[in-house]
């Protein structure tokens, strides 16, 4: 008992609670016993990662309704209609607004274009809160634009306006919003279809198996990102990022053998695949260029081999520019767990503080998740002197962003 304590870098006297029923192991306790012993998922299948509460959403045409199914269905939190019509004027949506028809030619849909490239840049520096809107205002534009403009022109805007709602989709779930992070993604797939590209329906598979694992509905993840990866008529790069989210379910799930073989799919799909597809209009991040070693980092952690995990981490988290803030709060904040769990403790605050100066301004409800888990660690060594001078710093950060309110 001595040395498996020593070894997970847990206390004898709580393993001792756990093995007498006096206290509830938790996955991650479960997941480090596995891999010590050997245990080949056996004691991470006896403890199940808990799902977080279920939302469904129903939609009309004016506003997205979110109805908790946790409480019989009769809480209903309406998302407020005038943000997402705030700045409705930005760029030509004022005059599309006004009814003055706009006619496109190439030039100008390369200008919106590069607006959307700039909103995605914006994205990766600061809050969704921030981004949002004007995100919200251009889907409308280029929605309006195609229906007053003939082909090709048409086509065009509609598939830019498919990626545009699609990036909403992901700003609404970062922001927290599930519901409409599932609203803007169902959008997204029908002014695809609308522009003739049956990729984005496949990569919605893959988005909403993300948002499945955010709540730890680890079967649903699994197999949402199984049946994009069973779609061969679409290119490497989506098949790739299913993939790779298939092995994040697997992590969780402690299913070590599944997770490395989804691991090295992904990699094999990724490796060389055009970020941009067929369209030539990025779909996933295109800030760091190779993810794998980062999510198997990531997954390692999950799996109980936070030693591991932590060496891969070093090796890559350098090399993730310093513009794309999201990417290195979130591997960073991995990182830093990898060394709390091992017991190193002033590495991990040291870490940290790093962390939370790209954390805050991005103020991302995963990241937040990520800094929880890690919260939860630190608080073991609460006694620990680097601790005590972290943790007020981690629990702003922890906080519901001014912005989103």
């Amino acid at each position: 008992m001595s040395e498996l304590a020593r070894r997970i870098n847990y206390s004898k006297s709580y393993l001792s609670k756990i093995e007498n029923d006096l206290k509830p192991p938790n996955p991650v306790l479960a997941r480090r016993c596995d891999a010590e012993l050997d245990a080949g998922g056996v004691l991470s299948a006896l403890v199940p990662a808990v799902p977080g509460p279920q939302v469904a959403e129903v939609s009309t045409d004016d506003e997205v309704w979110l109805m908790s199914l946790d409480d019989g269905g009769d809480a209903r939190h309406p998302l407020d209609r005038r943000r997402v019509l705030a700045g409705a004027g930005a760029m030509v949506g004022l005059a599309v607004t006004r009814g003055i028809w706009t006619a496109i030619d190439e030039q100008v849909v390369t200008g919106l274009r590069a607006s959307f490239e700039d909103y995605r840049r914006l994205g990766m520096l600061t809050s969704p809160a921030v981004v949002l809107e004007p995100v919200v205002s251009q889907v409308r534009t280029l929605r309006a634009l195609a229906a007053g403009n003939p082909e090709p022109v048409r086509t065009q805007l509609l598939l830019l306006a498919s990626r545009v709602a699609e990036y909403a989709s992901w700003l609404s779930q970062e922001s927290g919003d599930e519901g409409a992070a599932l609203e803007w993604l169902r959008r997204a797939v029908v002014l695809a279809e609308a522009g003739q590209d049956r990729e984005l329906a496949s990569y919605a598979l893959v988005r909403k198996a993300e948002i499945a694992l955010c709540r730890y509905d680890l079967l649903s993840t699994i197999e949402l990102a199984q049946r994009a990866q069973a779609d061969r008529g679409v290119g490497p790069r989506i098949r790739g990022l299913a993939a790779r989210c298939e092995a994040q379910g697997h992590a969780l799930a402690g299913e070590r053998d599944a997770c490395e073989r989804a691991l090295d799919r992904a990699a094999e799909l990724l490796a060389g695949a055009d970020p941009a597809g067929i369209h030539g209009l990025v779909l996933g991040s295109s800030s760091v260029t190779d993810e794998v070693p980062l999510i198997r980092a990531w997954a390692l952690n999950h799996l109980g081999a936070p030693a591991k995990a932590a060496e891969l981490l070093d090796r890559h988290v350098v090399h993730i520019p310093a513009s794309a803030r999201r990417a290195r709060a979130r591997f960073g904040s991995t990182r830093a767990f990898a060394y709390a769990s091992q017991g190193e403790i002033d590495h991990a605050c040291l870490l940290a503080r790093e962390v939370l100066a790209d954390a805050v301004p991005v103020d991302s409800a995963t990241i937040r998740s990520d800094l929880k888990q890690l919260a939860r660690t630190l608080a073991r060594f609460r006694n620990h002197g680097a601790v005590r001078e972290l943790y007020p710093e981690l629990s702003r950060a922890l906080r519901t962003s001014q912005l989103a309110g």
